[in-house]
This record gives C-alpha cells, structure tokens and sequence, in this order.
C-alpha cells in the first residue's frame, strides 16, 4: 500500500481511531523518556478518565484555551 491510499483509508476512520494512529505516530518519532513526559502522559490520562466518567462538569475547548495562552504572550 502506498502512502496516499494509506492517508486515505486514515482520514476515512473515526476521529479517536485516527488520534491513536497520531499517538502511535509521533510516539515512533520522538519516544517520552523523560520524568517530565511520562508525569505529562500521567496527568493527561487521568483527565481523560475524569472526563469519560462524568466527573469533570465543563470543559473547556482547546481552542479557547490557546487563545487564553497567547492572549497572556502579547501583553
């Protein structure tokens, strides 16, 4: 299979199926070793547990979240 049939067939799967070939991809590239990313992947699953169980009340959309960031670096 080539590369564009197999862009193709990615871009056609659900959005979680398509985050986890990401993953797996940038995971391939550059491979957490550090005490910080594993802490970093620590935190971000245990949010993403919180969220699926209903414990978290409102989230916020990422986008609203880089806005806020960038609003802070332009002061």
């Amino acid at each position: 299979m080539n590369s564009k049939k197999m862009i193709e067939e990615i871009t056609a799967l659900p959005v979680e199926e398509r985050v986890m070939i990401i993953d797996s991809l940038l995971r391939s590239l550059n491979q957490p070793e550090s005490e910080i990313d594993k802490k970093w992947i620590a935190t971000a699953q245990q949010r993403l547990m919180e969220m699926r169980a209903g414990s978290v009340n409102t989230a916020i959309p990422g986008n609203q979240v880089f806005d806020r960031i960038w609003q802070r670096f332009q002061k």
